[in-house]
């Protein structure tokens, strides 16, 4: 059964539609930081859901304030202790980074009353202003956590499923063929497209583009030229999921290494892109060093490349990486939004060897390859082999994600597993 609330949401730009809540896997985990912790702080990209999902669950314990109005701002940075008498704790503070000034004072009210959890929930959208305030300001009382756009699990209603290396008990989905499965692909996961009206994707994504371009990326001070770093954007989608060289990307778009380095930590920063980075140990092989990034949303990802139709995203040339970049990006929010820092890596030798994704967990790796094809067979599993050859014990049983009905095994050393039951 769905976890569906009907309502109307007012958004951080003042607009108010109707959508449906969703049930986040965040919540337990929300809950319990607020009840442990005098401070949250709540970070994530532009229009993930932090302001509905803070008003859904303590909208009636919390006050709630968005520092995003210009007045609001200005109150706040003229007066700060003034501003915090008036909106005294417990309460909610959106968009908290525009109003750097306000954290000491917040670190003052909370050591007069250190044992009172769930003071203060601040939100961003820029992990780098709003984690360097916390960590600076805030240390050790604060705790931090990340909301990404919607999982599939929590769009079927099923939120804290394991996932398939966990322990744990597994609810049965409705299967769901492979045109629906990319039309969920090319819309992506923000909650807007996902709970509210139907909406133009090309125009919705387009816009969030811009917004993104204008609001997140000049705050962070490191992009003079718009123009060009919507170039950058699009030269580094169409090389979503392939090992990124930089110097030949910055060569591409005709601006220095050194630019690209730093465009990509903006990307990264405000949640725009997860990078991966090889796994490695020394065990006497060559592995290639350069990283994999992917976009934190397929429906951006497909915005940038110019797909529009499902058909074409699952036959083109990029249907590989698109479905790796949606696996990638379940699995990472899966496990973020259990308030962890996901340990996800890839693996290839100089040889040729290689698996799409390595989970570090803690005391074994889960090596994943990624398929498009619906109908899977053991030469899928050749990477999973020479990875478990190599690691032995440490290695756990592997796994081939792809578009197949059911699961199945691939020989001693890996199961293909159904994307829609991931």
């Amino acid at each position: 059964m769905h976890n569906y609330i009907h309502k109307s949401i007012c958004r951080a730009d003042g607009k108010v539609i109707n959508v449906k809540y969703i049930q986040r896997s965040i919540e337990p985990f929300l809950k319990k930081s607020a009840k442990e912790f005098p401070v949250v702080a709540l970070t994530g990209p532009r229009q993930a859901g932090k302001t509905t999902l803070l008003k859904h669950l303590l909208g009636k314990s919390h006050k709630y304030v968005s520092l995003d109005a210009p007045d609001i701002r200005a109150s706040a940075t003229d007066d700060p202790r003034g501003f915090l008498d008036m909106f005294s704790p417990p309460v909610i503070f959106d968009e908290v980074q525009h109003v750097p000034d306000l954290f000491p004072y917040i670190k003052e009210m909370v050591d007069k009353n250190r044992n009172i959890p769930g003071q203060f929930i601040l939100t961003g959208s820029q992990n780098l202003l709003l984690a360097q305030n916390v960590t600076e300001t805030l240390a050790g009382r604060s705790a931090m956590l990340r909301l990404l756009p919607f999982s599939y699990r929590e769009q079927v209603g099923i939120p804290g499923q394991p996932l398939p290396w966990e322990k744990g008990k597994r609810k049965e989905r409705k299967k769901i063929s492979p045109t629906e499965l990319w039309r969920n692909i090319l819309r992506g996961g923000y909650p807007e497209l996902v709970a509210g009206r139907p909406r133009d994707l090309s125009l919705w994504h387009g816009s969030y583009v811009q917004t993104y371009l204008e609001r997140d990326v000049r705050a962070l001070r490191q992009v003079g030229d718009f123009t060009q770093f919507q170039t950058f954007l699009r030269a580094l989608a169409a090389r979503s999921a392939q090992l990124l060289n930089l110097s030949e990307l910055a060569r591409d778009i005709g601006v220095a290494v050194n630019t690209v380095k730093s465009w990509l930590s903006v990307l990264e920063a405000s949640y725009q892109v997860i990078i991966l980075r090889p796994y490695f140990e020394n065990i006497g092989k060559r592995l290639v060093k350069s990283p994999k990034v992917y976009f934190t949303d397929t429906g951006t990802l497909c915005y940038l490349v110019g797909l529009k139709n499902p058909e074409h995203a699952a036959k083109g040339p990029m249907g590989g990486a698109i479905m790796e970049t949606a696996v990638v990006n379940e699995i990472h929010r899966s496990l973020t939004h259990r308030g962890e820092t996901p340990q996800m890596y890839f693996w290839r030798t100089s040889n040729g060897a290689e698996v799409d994704i390595v989970i570090d967990a803690g005391n074994r790796l889960i090596p994943i390859e990624i398929k498009t094809s619906a109908t899977p067979n053991r030469g899928m599993a050749k990477g999973i082999e020479a990875f478990r050859r190599d690691y032995g014990k440490k290695a756990s049983k592997g796994y081939v994600i792809c578009p197949c009905e059911a699961s199945l095994p691939l020989g001693p050393d890996a199961t293909a597993f159904p994307f829609f039951e991931l």
